[in-house]
């Protein structure tokens, strides 16, 4: 069997690829209205034209209709028709889509039955501002609570109307320690005093208040964890109570602790020792079934705390960096690394730092001194503390010649790197093509310079990641594309 006439393993992905191939030719893309086997993502595509609309519309697919609702290219005129969709779920999907819609569809949509719409109407931010203020009085306190957590920049009006509302899950949202927006919005002061006496809104509330002595032994009483926790960073925070708090049992408070300026040295380092120490057995963390509720929360409460302390970023030590370039904390090495005017002994220290994070971090900030071989020891050794796409090659991006010798690289993370260069020389593309590695097959699989045999034989690959790039490749040959629907049946 020819590499021509190897079917998919995993057809219907590659189909669903192909369907997002900006080279698809047109009449391929009506075949592909009849697809079933995905989201319809054929109608996301940006190149539809106003008779690819009206026959999608026409036929009234659940997936394919709530695909068209959502892209951002389609025409007014078809945007509003959606908006009168029985469905639910697609007028909500018109919502997110509408990022340049004129202000009729969002009237149209605001007094919606539905509260999936008026909740989306809530989070976008391109709604028109007095119509996006009606939802202050919506009756679903959720739409409300909505309202407060997205529309950081609302009105004082409106966030007065929020701050006190008769639903204590509003103004929970609207008095919060965390909004999906920034900036963070600062409470009127005349409400400051209510807001600190309601359970709900006390947390919320802590970072804007003028701290007195009597309030805040009250607040370093409270049993709430997130309202200390919001105690311990406060600027006007008595000593005794911030030594207090150094000593809370929960690691999270004393972390706030261990950041604080003022934190005396000693009691910063046996607040890290506590954290660092309490890392469970090996196992022991994944073996939920042997420990009690009680045992559960404490290790789960000092894996965030051992999280949060590797990734702190402190300003007052980016201000004045010099004192702690050589800390035994990362997230005050890494924190100094933010500094754009370190001496060059100090760059090059930090750059050839132990932890990634902290090398990384320089570098960021180091641009000007950032070579091509240390920008791929810095890739090299990159290890982030929670899953990216992002690595250091990306900001700092690698010649050529450097390029065509990672291709041989030992290590695939930097194999993977080689495809950057769009003048890779084929031999070494139809190398990677080849590789043992997915990721690589898969990142070779869209090369322009990618011979249209081997590209076509990574449409039938084992893993459907590569097979899905191959397809989504533009170079894939009509013929093939042809013999792809043929095999979907369509």
């Amino acid at each position: 069997m020819s590499d021509s006439t190897l079917s998919p393993v995993h057809l219907d992905k590659v189909v669903e690829a192909l369907a997002e191939n900006p080279a698809l030719p047109p009449e391929f893309v009506r075949r592909l209205f009849a697809h079933r086997g995905d989201f319809g993502s054929v109608a996301r595509r940006p190149d539809l034209t106003d008779d690819m609309i009206a026959e999608i519309v026409a036929a009234d697919d659940c997936w394919l209709t709530h695909s068209l609702a959502l892209n951002r290219a389609l025409p007014h005129a078809f945007r509003m028709t959606l908006a009168e969709h029985p469905d639910p779920s697609i007028r909500a999907a018109v919502v997110i889509g509408a990022d340049d819609a004129p202000r009729e569809l969002f009237e149209r949509l605001l007094g919606d039955a539905d509260s999936r719409v008026r909740e989306y109407l809530a989070r976008s931010d391109h709604v028109p501002t007095d119509l996006r203020a009606r939802l202050a009085a919506d009756p679903d306190p959720e739409i409300r609570a909505t309202l407060a957590q997205w529309w950081a920049r609302a009105p004082e009006a409106v966030r007065r109307v929020l701050l006190t509302d008769a639903e204590e899950s509003v103004r929970a949202a609207a008095c919060a320690t965390y909004y999906r927006r920034l900036p963070h919005p600062v409470p009127p002061a005349d409400l400051l005093p209510a807001l600190l006496a309601d359970p709900v809104t006390r947390a919320g509330a802590v970072r804007h208040c003028a701290l007195d002595a009597d309030t805040a032994r009250r607040l370093a009483d409270d049993p709430d964890e997130e309202v200390r926790k919001e105690l311990a960073d406060h600027p006007d925070l008595p000593p005794p109570l911030r030594d207090r708090l150094a000593e809370d049992p929960n690691p999270l408070v004393a972390l706030r602790v261990f950041a604080r300026q003022d934190t005396p040295e000693p009691t910063r380092a046996a607040i890290h020792a506590q954290i660092v120490s309490e890392a469970p057995a090996q196992g022991r963390f994944t073996d939920l079934h042997v420990l009690d509720d009680d045992e559960f929360e404490r290790e789960f409460l000092y894996d965030m705390a051992r999280r949060e302390i590797r990734t702190l970023r402190l300003p007052w030590v980016t201000a004045a960096p010099l004192p702690y370039v050589d800390s035994p904390y990362v997230c005050f090495r890494a924190s100094a690394a933010m500094s754009d005017g370190l001496p060059a002994p100090v760059v090059a220290r930090l750059l050839d730092d132990e932890e990634s994070s902290v090398r990384t971090t320089m570098a960021l900030h180091a641009r000007d001194r950032i070579d091509p071989a240390t920008a791929e020891r810095v890739d090299r050794g990159y290890r982030p503390a929670k899953r990216t796409r992002w690595r250091p090659a990306d900001d700092f991006p690698l010649p050529a010649n450097v390029l065509r010798r990672l291709a041989t690289d030992p290590d695939p993370r930097m194999r993977l790197l080689a495809p950057r260069d769009l003048d890779l020389p084929v031999e070494l593309v139809l190398r990677l093509a080849a590789d043992p590695d997915d990721g690589v097959r898969c990142a070779i699989a869209s090369h322009p310079r990618l011979p249209t045999r081997e590209l076509t034989r990574l449409l039938a690959d084992p893993s459907e990641g590569v097979a899905v790039a191959a397809a989504a490749n533009p170079d894939l040959p009509p013929v093939h594309m042809d013999r792809l629907l043929d095999l979907a049946g369509l």
